[in-house]
């Protein structure tokens, strides 16, 4: 008599173990703790065997029945079920052991030996911020090209496009490593190029350094023997990223040096809202620089021959031409600079792009949220500050 699902709720465990039979060899066993497992019997190669499908509660009569029908479907096409069942327990472990972050590691433990100790962090955080959480648990052998484009698009939509590129070279390295160590035929990043999905990361004038080339220039800042406001505003530039006509234009009275602040009015902001630069402890140094050369002037970087005028929008140009940057660098380029070391740090997208002032805001809402998230924004700048002085020194910098 077959089973019901009220003869299988209701079925009692005794001293010895108790088979109940629902059919074409599938029976529920009731140990006496009370467990209720299920079990198929069946015969392969002249051999009796047995086949475990679960037990009730995470297994219905009818999830059961279902299995024991794909078990003789099997049996019916020549094919040993239990021997299946270990050749996928086999095959699940090798995924496991595979997987793409398994094999990541084991790449980044090799990689890693000849690399500092601050390049090994950020990528293996990289990796773990923006890889691991979409292909982590993937065997590898099984990820696309597509799959690995899919992972830089998304750090594209977020303003990263260096880091987009970046990580999909990243995956193209541990793929290549995995080929190496016979865990993979070929190289899934070998099939496209970045730059076949991925919007190009310079447009126009706006040439920019890479980001490992930023100590040097710093350091030729510090050295710069041309004018000391020119050398001022390079300075200023690297630690607040605004734009050079924001720059050159400042003003003496939008400076509230009391609360580290620098308040951009809305008319000279290209979104046409008022912008907060916080300042950090090195950018305040730089200020007290400036306000010793001349202090009767309302410009905070007067022209040089008429100081009723700003700065000339090709000073900083022509600055970093002087220091062997011809068309390698300009003024924005420490913007795009800044928005790939924050973002490759780990800070949020939205803070960076707060800061960046590439919000659109509308009129109504702009005279509240210019000081959006600006305790956390303050924080940033000094973070991004402290890393440009151990660039430029070498060294470690604490923050007092």
């Amino acid at each position: 008599m077959a089973l019901t699902d009220a003869s299988v709720r209701s079925a009692k465990p005794g001293p010895k173990p108790v088979k109940l039979f629902d059919g074409q060899g599938l029976y529920l066993l009731v140990q006496p703790t009370g467990g209720k497992l299920w079990r198929l019997k069946y015969r392969f190669a002249g051999k009796e065997r047995l086949l475990a499908l679960g037990s009730y509660g995470d297994v219905t009569l009818r999830e059961a029945r279902q299995k024991r029908d794909e078990a003789r479907e099997q049996l019916r096409n020549g094919q040993d079920p239990s021997l299946l069942r270990k050749v996928e327990k086999l095959t699940q472990r090798a995924a496991a052991e595979n997987s793409f972050e398994t094999v990541a590691r084991a790449w980044w433990n090799q990689w890693k030996a000849t690399k500092s100790a601050k390049h090994q962090d950020e990528v293996l955080r990289r990796l773990e911020r923006d890889t691991f959480p979409d292909l982590g648990p993937l065997p590898i052998s099984s990820i696309t090209a597509a799959q690995l484009l899919a992972v830089s698009l998304k750090i594209e939509r977020r303003g990263a496009h260096d880091l987009a590129k970046r990580a999909y070279q990243t995956a193209g390295q541990i793929c290549r490593f995995a080929v190496a160590h016979g865990i993979l035929q070929r190289n899934p990043a070998a099939d496209v190029r970045p730059s076949d999905a991925l919007k190009p990361t310079r447009k126009g004038n706006y040439a920019r350094l890479d980001a490992k080339e930023l100590p040097e220039l710093l350091r030729k800042i510090d050295s710069y023997d041309g004018s000391p406001y020119t050398r001022s505003a390079l300075k200023l530039m690297t630690l607040t990223f605004v734009r050079t006509s924001e720059l050159i234009a400042s003003r003496w009275e939008e400076f509230d040096l009391s609360v580290a602040q620098w308040r951009i009015p809305a008319t000279r902001m290209k979104m046409q809202t008022p912008h907060i630069v916080p300042l950090s402890r090195q950018a305040l140094e730089v200020l007290a620089e400036l306000k010793g050369f001349r202090t009767a002037c309302p410009l905070v970087f007067p022209g040089e021959r008429d100081h009723e005028k700003p700065m000339s929008n090709n000073t900083i140009l022509f600055a970093l031409y002087r220091m062997g940057y011809h068309s390698r660098m300009t003024g924005h380029g420490f913007r795009g600079i800044a928005s790939t070391v924050l973002h490759e740090h780990g800070h949020e997208h939205h803070l960076i792009e707060l800061q960046l002032a590439h919000q659109e805001r509308n009129a109504v809402s702009a005279a509240y949220n210019h000081a959006t998230y600006i305790a956390q924004r303050t924080k940033m700048m000094q973070a991004w500050a402290d890393y440009l002085d151990e660039l430029r020194l070498g060294a470690e910098v604490l923050s007092g």
